[in-house]
């Protein structure tokens, strides 16, 4: 994945309210102008990196990038659960992530347990990859900060001015 570290920004809209309900997680969802930015070659899966949200400070992240087959969803979505104990909810905040590395690409379950149990692996998975992820194991370096207001932005579209 030629794209990573890649580097996004959007409003935290309402997901289907399932990672908090069913497992536990509670994720930020980006809005679908935001998934259908990514790159090409930004395949489905499980992303860490790091999160902020508006300009707060920088945590550590876990992201799922797809269709969720076991809730057979037809729209990609692009779910970040930011391992930070927010005192309340954060919908309508702008989230800004920087996505460092993959951990494994998405997958079908058979059952609620297995998501969680799989889910529950992938928080201390992300701790130590994210430790271990240079030049980002400390966030606040120019790397993030410099992007942090240039994410996922849709390309401007500039309008040329025939004067003749």
């Amino acid at each position: 994945m030629r794209s990573l570290p890649y580097f996004c920004r959007g409003q935290v809209v309402r997901g289907f309210g399932r990672g908090s309900k069913d497992l536990g997680i509670p994720t930020a969802n980006f809005p679908e102008s935001v998934v259908d930015n990514l790159p090409a070659d930004i395949s489905t899966g499980i992303y860490y990196g790091w999160a902020r949200v508006d300009n707060g400070d920088i945590h550590k992240m876990v992201m799922s990038i797809g269709w969720n087959p076991y809730y057979k969803n037809t729209k990609k979505s692009m779910e970040t659960h930011v391992i930070h104990k927010f005192k309340e909810d954060f919908y309508g905040q702008m989230l800004s992530v920087a996505m460092v590395g993959y951990i494994r690409p998405e997958r079908g379950f058979e059952s609620l347990g297995k998501i969680l149990s799989c889910s529950l692996e992938l928080t201390p998975t992300s701790h130590d990859l994210t430790d271990a992820t240079t030049p980002f194991t400390h966030p606040n370096t120019h790397s993030f900060s410099y992007f942090h207001s240039r994410l996922c932005l849709p390309p401007r579209r500039v309008e040329s001015s025939d004067s003749q």
